[in-house]
């Protein structure tokens, strides 16, 4: 008995998962940015992006029940529009990309808040430390594009503390705010 019971709710996880639908997200289209902005000397914003990552996200377009989410990041496409100060950005000061080259999240849960408004949770993983994170997320749209697939889009934000991450704040206290944009292709 107990074994079928065990049978049963893997065969229905398996069953729910099948049925979410995988999306890849449009990096190559220029369809998905990753934006961070953080306090420079407490006088102005530090902005930029990280030019290079890849993930998908698994949904049925009906339910977040069992949406999931992956993003990779590569930490040495760090682009603050500034060659000497991504120089430094990538040292060992912060980033220390040779040591740490990728940035990972990874979803956990998504809970729906209404009005198209999500709350993503998930672990996220940068300069080797790995820490609980949550992401304020929106639906921004999905359907049919000219090219014959099938999209949809989300936006979300968040707030990291580089210390939690083990990164020296070379600086004083450092927050950096994430500002994610993300456009899938159904495949």
């Amino acid at each position: 008995m107990k074994k079928r019971l065990i049978g049963a709710i893997i065969a229905a996880a398996i069953s729910g998962a099948s049925q979410a639908a995988e999306y890849v997200i449009d990096t190559k289209g220029a369809h998905a940015f990753i934006n961070f902005k953080t306090s420079h000397l407490g006088v102005s914003w530090l902005t930029g992006r990280f030019n290079t990552f890849d993930g998908r996200f698994f949904y049925d377009g009906k339910s977040y029940e069992n949406a999931k989410i992956e993003v990779n990041i590569d930490t040495s496409s760090i682009d603050s529009n500034h060659a000497e100060r991504d120089k430094h950005l990538r040292s060992d000061d912060f980033l220390n990309v040779a040591k740490h080259p990728t940035a990972k999240f990874v979803s956990s849960k998504i809970v729906e808040k209404g009005d198209g408004k999500l709350e993503v949770q998930g672990v996220f993983t940068l300069y080797g430390t790995t820490k609980d994170i949550v992401i304020d997320a929106q639906k921004i749209g999905e359907g049919k594009d000219p090219w014959g697939g099938y999209r949809a889009g989300f936006s979300g934000t968040t707030e990291i503390r580089l210390a939690d991450f083990g990164m020296k704040e070379v600086l004083g206290p450092t927050t950096v705010m994430l500002d994610l944009h993300v456009e899938g292709i159904r495949k």
